[in-house]
C-alpha cells in the first residue's frame, strides 16, 4: 500500500485556483419568484467582476435578469436554472425552466412568438454588443424552455 499513495499529487503544492476568465463556469438554481431577476442581476455582475470580464457586466447582468425575468412571466413560481459561462472566447448566459410542452405544434408556436417580442430589451442589449440570443424547447417529456444569450469581449 505504501507504493499507491506516492503517485498522488501532493495537496499543499496544488493550492486553491484563483478566478479567472477561462474557469468561469457556474450553475445556480434559482426558486422562481419575481425577486429572483435581481438575484440574477447582481450574481452575473459579482462573477464577471471577480473572472476579469467587468466590461461585460451592465450588459450580461441586463440579459440574466431579462431572460429569468421571461422565464418568471411563462413559468411563474417554478424553479429554474441560470447558467453563466465562458466559452470559445463569449460569455453564455443560459435559463433552463419548466415551462410546459404544448400538445399542439401551432399552440407551441405561438408560446415561443409570445416570448420572443416580451424580450425585446434583451434583444436591444445584445445587439448592440455584437452579440446574439434565442429561445429554444427543452426537449425533456415534462417540457421547458431554454433561453440563452451570447456576448463577446
Amino acid at each position: 500500500m505504501k507504493g499507491a499513495l506516492r503517485c498522488l499529487p501532493s495537496a499543499a503544492a496544488a493550492g486553491p485556483i484563483p478566478p479567472a476568465t477561462e474557469n468561469l463556469s457556474y450553475s445556480m438554481l434559482l426558486p422562481g419568484g419575481a425577486y429572483c431577476a435581481g438575484l440574477a442581476r447582481e450574481s452575473v455582475t459579482s462573477l464577471l467582476t471577480r473572472h476579469g470580464l467587468s466590461e461585460l457586466g451592465d450588459t450580461a447582468a441586463l440579459a440574466a435578469s431579462e431572460l429569468v425575468a421571461a422565464a418568471y412571466r411563462f413559468t411563474p413560481d417554478r424553479e429554474m436554472i441560470l447558467r453563466v459561462r465562458w466559452q470559445y472566447e463569449a460569455l453564455r448566459i443560459v435559463v433552463y425552466d419548466q415551462h410546459p410542452a404544448h400538445s399542439a405544434p401551432a399552440a407551441a408556436e405561438e408560446c415561443r412568438d409570445r416570448r420572443s417580442r416580451s424580450m425585446w430589451l434583451l434583444a436591444a442589449a445584445v445587439d448592440s454588443h455584437g452579440g446574439d440570443w434565442g429561445l429554444a424547447p427543452v426537449l425533456t417529456p415534462g417540457g421547458g424552455t431554454k433561453s440563452w444569450a451570447l456576448l463577446h469581449r
